[in-house]
């Protein structure tokens, strides 16, 4: 029986022949019906011999695991004793990646409550949809970030409470009283009791909010980082998504707990140069970013190079060919590639550095099926374009929101991508489905034609997208942002699509080539392709 009194999210879930059908076919799936996730991964810590080992790192601190528990059990009883919460009521986290936002994370979970984190970026009118969809009763805001949130809960009375805190200071004493000297046991939550909701982060419009259970979260522990990451207790983590986004949850929080592991936060949000300057400095040996950060990073690795660095994990975007084989260039390193979603948590699809196949993603992840698939759900030839439909121990259950009939079908979940899948059952990337450029009945993939531009010498970044023709159809464009040095005029237009026909079939060529400043990408990095299309 669910010990969540608040019953709001429960009660807005998906209809019962709507929600996606869960497969725990793995031993290592077989989960208590009473679960609460943090229980199971901080206060347990010292039964797994990690009580004195580093969980939280910064360069003003380091928390053992039972030094953050005791600062955790503080923000607990801060929001169940002084704040009156009960399970099931939402709190809104706001902050960037820090000791203290992920404190205040485990102790919102801890307590039996849902947990919506926010990306630190967004502003007033962004919070207020969130506020609106999500209705938190408190909020735990960084002190800096206090302005957006204080303007877009003025006519939202829902949101009753803002407890502030300062990032840096939340590293040595965190937002609620001093440590306690008895431990707090966590709420006895059920396993499909909700522990956060997951805000997509809006590459193709308006937001949805993604519902994740605490069995979910630790279903999706047993997956991808036991079969693919395998961290150990001495691996150091670095790495620049958002905690509100779940590459960044999973990555830089949830799965270096999991296996004993510790994170490094650093003071100031990660550039390029400060990223590989981190790695060097801190010994990290596992680095979570999207594929054109370490596009940028490359050079700064090239000269430092990256220490103890062992495991590079990208995701949150299709990664090119060309970007893999740079890094590698630079670092030494075979870059993990995977491809997840907001709506199954993590990682479904991914392949350890061993079993890299040039240009695939990789293949299923244990504990996951998957197949590509047409229109009505019939799995296509090896070989064939088609979409991705994936089921196991994670799925989609959006919050009180019609677009739940188009993700899962048939108890299948339809990330909306395009792949194929050949003989031994390596999947490969083509394009998001609302991606692929149909030109002269020709069907061509954006991210194809991104891969063969970014091989140029004199190409930065770019994307690619379909335009209206009137005799095509629809021709393919690319908004390309060129390296120092080199201008965009007609003779470098032909010069990029003389080398697009060299590479990739002649017809897959950029019809049109705009050049630009900046793309538009989300607060995660990834490139917001309908922004090029509405452009």
């Amino acid at each position: 029986m669910s010990a969540q009194a608040d019953r709001f999210v429960h009660d807005r879930l998906p209809a019962a022949d709507q929600l996606p059908r869960l497969v725990f076919q793995r031993p290592e799936l077989h989960f208590a019906q009473r679960l609460n996730l943090v229980e199971e991964l901080l206060d347990k810590a010292p039964l797994r011999g990690f009580a004195d080992r580093p969980l939280l790192r910064s360069s003003r601190l380091t928390l053992t695991y039972a030094e953050a528990r005791e600062r955790v059990d503080a923000i607990v009883r801060m929001l169940t004793e002084d704040l009156g919460l009960v399970a099931g009521n939402r709190v809104l986290l706001r902050g960037g990646n820090s000791i203290g936002l992920a404190l205040a994370w485990l102790a919102v979970v801890k307590a039996g409550l849902v947990a919506v984190p926010t990306m630190p970026l967004l502003r007033a009118g962004e919070l207020g949809d969130i506020i609106d969809k999500a209705q938190p009763v408190v909020a735990l805001c960084e002190a800096r970030l206090l302005e957006e949130l204080d303007r877009a809960r003025l006519e939202r009375p829902v949101l009753r409470t803002v407890v502030t805190y300062d990032a840096a200071a939340a590293a040595s004493r965190p937002p609620g009283d001093a440590p306690a000297a008895d431990p707090v046991s966590a709420c006895t939550t059920a396993a499909d009791d909700i522990a956060l909701l997951a805000f997509t982060s809006g590459t193709t419009g308006k937001p949805k909010a993604a519902v994740h259970t605490h069995r979910d979260v630790l279903a999706a522990c047993e997956a991808w980082p036991r079969h693919v990451l395998r961290a150990t207790p001495d691996d150091i983590v670095v790495g620049s998504p958002p905690l509100a986004f779940t590459f960044g949850l999973g990555g830089l929080l949830i799965f270096p707990m999991w296996a004993g592991a510790s994170v490094y936060f650093p003071e100031a949000p990660y550039t390029p140069e400060t990223m590989v300057r981190a790695i060097n400095e801190v010994g990290a040996t596992i680095c979570y970013t999207a594929p054109t950060f370490y596009r940028q990073m490359a050079p700064f690795a090239r000269q430092s190079g990256v220490g103890a660095l062992r495991i590079c994990v990208s995701a949150g975007e299709g990664l090119p060919d060309a970007t893999r084989q740079l890094w590698k260039d630079a670092s030494g390193i075979e870059m993990t590639d995977g491809i997840g979603a907001t709506e199954m948590f993590h990682i479904f699809i991914s392949s350890a550095d061993s079993q890299v196949r040039p240009g695939a993603i990789g293949k299923v992840v244990p504990g996951y099926q998957a197949r590509v698939v047409d229109d009505d759900g019939n799995e296509v030839p090896r070989g064939s374009v088609g979409k991705l439909a994936v089921i196991g121990p994670t799925g989609c259950k959006y919050l009180d929101d019609p677009r739940q009939a188009n993700y899962v079908r048939d108890g299948w979940n339809h990330p909306g991508d395009a792949f194929t899948q050949d003989e031994d059952g390596y999947f490969f990337f083509r394009a998001r489905a609302d991606d692929m450029i149909i030109t002269s009945g020709y069907n061509v993939g954006g991210p194809e034609v991104e891969d063969a531009l970014l091989r140029h010498p004199a190409v930065a970044e770019c994307g690619v997208v379909g335009k209206p023709d009137e005799a095509r159809g629809m021709i393919v464009k690319a908004f390309c942002v060129l390296k120092p040095g080199h201008d965009g005029d007609a003779a470098m237009v032909k010069a990029l699509q003389d080398h697009v026909k060299a590479t990739i079939a002649p017809f897959k060529y950029p019809r049109e080539i705009e050049f630009v400043a900046t793309l538009p990408r989300t607060e995660t990095g990834k490139l917001q392709r309908f922004r090029l299309r509405q452009a």
